[in-house]
Formats: C-alpha cells, structure tokens, sequence
C-alpha cells in the first residue's frame, strides 16, 4: 500500500561518491529531526539499504511506519535504483528521485538540464527559495513568488 505523500515525515537521502546523508524532517517539513551518515558502497542492495535505515531509525525511536514520503539525491547512479526499491519494499512508497525532469519552482537554464548533477540542482534550489534576490542579475524578489 502507498502512503500519500503528505502523511508522516519525510526521508531525505543524499547519496555522494564517499559518504551517504540523510534525515527526517518533521511533518511539517521545516525541521529536521535527526541526521545520520555512513560510507557510500556501490554495491549495497535494497535490503542492505533498508536494515541500515532500520536500525539508524530504531536508535532515534522511530520506524518505517513514521516516514510518510521520502527524496533521494545521488552522484552514485547505481544506488538510485537500490534507493527506490528499498523505498517501495519498506516503506510502502516510491521514493522522488531528484534530476533533470523534477519540477523544481526555479528556471533552469542550461542548454542540457541532465548534465547537471543532482547535487548542484538540490543546491541550486536551496539557494533560489532562501535568498531573496534574484540569483540572475541580482533585483530583489518577493518571497512567496518563487
């Protein structure tokens, strides 16, 4: 069964050639409510995957249960696959893959969107919804207009 994406907190995953991030934000989305990180092995599978989140889960007192929706960010092309197939065995969701093709609220204008990594895109993104100006020619923009 899949959740709808708005219940429970979300699991945010940032997968880097040395090093995997990833947290849960609060339901609400505005905090993060604990953070973890390990070794990046390219040949861990879903189920490696999903007792790994087990386990880092159950430390905290939370469980798969908790987690309502979930992202994944990743340099590592072969764990996305891992990534989202643990998301659908464990979690009971498909998990949002950040790339060339996610609507993001923010222009991107580059004459081949997919060569931009999806680490620079989850950046890019933080960087236009915080500051309040406009990252092209420096104007001033209102917040609620991204």
């Amino acid at each position: 069964m899949t959740k709808a994406p708005t219940d429970g907190k979300l699991l945010a995953v940032d997968v880097g050639n040395t090093q995997t991030h990833f947290g849960v934000f609060s339901a609400s989305g505005d905090a993060v409510q604990e953070h973890w990180r390990f070794a990046t092995v390219r040949e861990s599978t879903q189920d490696e995957l999903g007792a790994a989140l087990s386990n880092l889960l159950a430390l905290r007192g939370m469980g798969f249960a908790e987690i309502g929706s979930s992202i994944i960010s990743a340099t590592v092309p072969q764990l996305i696959d891992e990534w989202t197939a643990m998301a659908q065995r464990y979690l009971g969701q498909e998990m949002l893959v950040v790339g060339p093709n996610i609507r993001t609220g923010m222009p991107i204008r580059i004459d081949n969107p997919r060569e931009v990594g999806a680490d620079r895109l989850v950046n890019a993104v933080a960087a236009y919804r915080a500051l309040p100006v406009d990252l092209r020619g420096g104007r001033l923009r209102h917040r609620y207009h991204l």
